[in-house]
C-alpha cells in the first residue's frame, strides 16, 4: 500500500512540476486546481446525473454485449458452419474505426442511447473471440471421456468446459470492460447526448476549462475502476461455486 502511494505521490509531483514549468491553466491545469475544480463539480446534481446516465448505458452495453459474445461464441463451437458465417462480421467489428460506427449509428439510432450500442458493438468481439477459443481448446480427452460416460451438459460445462474457459473470460472482461469506457465516452463527446459525460467533457473543451476536463476524466477512471473490481470480484465468486 505505502509503495503504491509513493508512485502515485510522484506522478502527482512530475504533474506539478509539468504544471508550473508551463505556466499555462488553459494548457494544463495543475493536480491542486484540478481537485478544487472536482470537489466543486461534486456539489452539483447535475454531475451525478451525468454520471448514472452514461453508466447506465454503458454497463448495460457491456453486459448486453457480454452475453450475446458468450452464446454465439457456443454456439459457433458447437455448429462449426455458424464460426465461418460469423467470422466476417468480427473481421469487420475489430478494424471499423470506433467514429465510423459513431456517424453511422448517430444517423440510424439517433445520440441518446449511442454509448450503448458502441459499448456493445466494442465488447462484443472480445467476448466471442475468447469464448470460441477457449471452448476450441479444451482437453479433447476430457470432452471423449464425458461422451464415453454419458455425462450430463450442464455437467460437463461445470466441471470440463468451464473451468478452461475462466481464464479467457477472464481476460476479456478485463479488457472489454476498459475498452467499453474508453468507446462508449468517446461516442457521447461525438454525439453530444444531454447529461452525459461525454457532454460535460465536450463544454470543457469549448469554454477550455482545463481543470473541469482534468476533473471529469478522473470520474471517469474511479467510476471504472470501481465497477471492473466489483464485476471482477462476482465474477471470480460465482465461478468458485
Amino acid at each position: 500500500m505505502k509503495k503504491r502511494i509513493g508512485i502515485v505521490m510522484v506522478w502527482l509531483l512530475l504533474w506539478q512540476g509539468l504544471c508550473l514549468y508551463i505556466h499555462n491553466d488553459i494548457l494544463l491545469a495543475g493536480p491542486l486546481e484540478t481537485l478544487r475544480t472536482l470537489l466543486q463539480m461534486l456539489q452539483e446534481k447535475e454531475v451525478y446525473q451525468a454520471l448514472l446516465f452514461s453508466m447506465i448505458r454503458i454497463i448495460g452495453g457491456f453486459l448486453t454485449g457480454s452475453v450475446l459474445g458468450i452464446v454465439l461464441g457456443w454456439l459457433a463451437y458447437r455448429i462449426s458452419v455458424l464460426a465461418d458465417i460469423f467470422a466476417p462480421m468480427i473481421v469487420t467489428l475489430k478494424a471499423v474505426p470506433v467514429a465510423s460506427f459513431v456517424i453511422m449509428l448517430l444517423i440510424w439510432a439517433g445520440n441518446v442511447n449511442l454509448s450503448f450500442l458502441i459499448s456493445l458493438l466494442v465488447v462484443f468481439p472480445f467476448l466471442y473471440i475468447n469464448t470460441l477459443e477457449g471452448l476450441r481448446t479444451t482437453s479433447r480427452d476430457l470432452i471423449e471421456m464425458a461422451s464415453v460416460f454419458h455425462i450430463p451438459w450442464a455437467n460437463r460445462f461445470r466441471y470440463i468446459y468451464f473451468p478452461h474457459l475462466y481464464g479467457y473470460l477472464y481476460s476479456a472482461f478485463q479488457i472489454a470492460l476498459g475498452m467499453c469506457w474508453k468507446s462508449g465516452v468517446a461516442a457521447e463527446v461525438i454525439g453530444q447526448p444531454l447529461h452525459s459525460i461525454g457532454n460535460g467533457l465536450y463544454r470543457a473543451k469549448i469554454y477550455l476549462e482545463t481543470g473541469e476536463l482534468f476533473a471529469w476524466t478522473i470520474l471517469v477512471i474511479v467510476l471504472s475502476r470501481i465497477i471492473e473490481y466489483v464485476f471482477l470480484y462476482l465474477f471470480r465468486k460465482a465461478a468458485r461455486k
